[in-house]
């Protein structure tokens, strides 16, 4: 669906849940009942008109622009057999990061050892799971919603955990781009779920971050991870040593 399409699809679902009407709009913008809807049939909205609609329902562009990424139409997790099946397959599992990363089709495999004819076959496996579309010209449209995320403990989150264990950690963190802290402390409940909450804040100002750099070609932008993690934790020494009746 094209984008200014998806917009007024969207505007038209923020409307019909707040129990507004074109003549709300009509009001709100100074126009006649007739003029609105020949505005919406014709799917076109200017800038200053869509944010005087915005106005009128209490919200920003960018909420609006949220429930559109949001919308049915998009995807944002897949089942367990699903994961198992691109985590099963590494050059399939290697395409779909690109693809969620933004990555175009020539990139991939200017990149990755893969043949075109190779990388197409991956693109319609993740085609048939509804991730992405192959559009002509072999451009990639990801079709996931912007809370998209893997299966909490599924096989593709057990992977990272594996990997991250294993590989990321194996590092001095002394580089320009690498930072590495590790806080202890005792804290009360409340405390740890306030951190919480912030972790979760981090964790989305990195999403928003990765989404808006993904305009930027691919030799200005370079696999991240970040690893934020909280727990109720004492060093295997320290408990060893601790009295029976505590």
């Amino acid at each position: 669906m094209p984008q200014t399409a998806s917009v007024i699809k969207t505007l038209k679902s923020a409307l019909r849940s707040q129990g507004k009407t074109y003549m709300d709009v009509a009001e709100a913008l100074n126009l006649s009942e007739p003029s609105i809807k020949r505005m919406f049939a014709e799917e076109h909205i200017t800038l200053k008109r869509l944010d005087k609609i915005c106005e009128m329902l209490d919200m920003e562009i960018s909420e609006l622009m949220l429930m559109m990424e949001n919308s049915d139409d998009l995807i944002s997790q897949l089942t367990e057999k699903q994961e198992q099946d691109i985590v099963s397959d590494i050059k399939l599992f290697l395409v779909a990061v690109c693809c969620l990363n933004r990555w175009s089709f020539n990139e991939i495999c200017n990149t990755y050892d893969i043949s075109e004819k190779s990388l197409k076959q991956y693109l319609k496996r993740l085609e048939n799971l509804k991730i992405l579309k192959l559009q002509s010209g072999n451009r990639i449209k990801v079709l996931v919603s912007r809370n998209f995320s893997w299966l909490s403990d599924g096989p593709i989150q057990r992977f990272f955990n594996q990997k991250i264990q294993n590989e990321f950690f194996d590092s001095k963190f002394d580089h320009q781009c690498e930072k590495l802290n590790v806080i202890t402390g005792m804290i009360s409940v409340s405390s740890n779920a306030m951190l919480q909450k912030r972790i979760e804040r981090l964790a989305n100002e990195f999403s928003d971050l990765e989404k808006e750099d993904a305009k930027l070609p691919i030799g200005k932008r370079e696999g991240t991870t970040l690893v934020v993690a909280i727990r109720p934790w004492e060093l295997k020494s320290f408990e060893d040593m601790r009295r029976q009746d505590t």
